[in-house]
């Protein structure tokens, strides 16, 4: 079974920032996570079309 959610340190791995930046990430409005206790998780799907939108806006 594939991965649904990873967690903000795969964020940050992924996308090759340091872990605060990853924390400041998921903080920003309209980015995609889910807070489950202490834990923020971020929706893998969610996440792909929000880079495709971020990216868009950047041109």
């Amino acid at each position: 079974m594939e991965k649904t959610t990873m967690s903000v340190q795969e964020l940050s791995s992924q996308m090759g920032i340091s872990l605060p930046k990853a924390y400041e990430l998921v903080k920003m409005p309209g980015f995609p996570s889910i807070r489950i206790g202490t834990r923020i998780l971020i929706p893998i799907e969610a996440f792909r079309e929000w880079l495709v939108i971020a990216s868009n806006k950047q041109e």
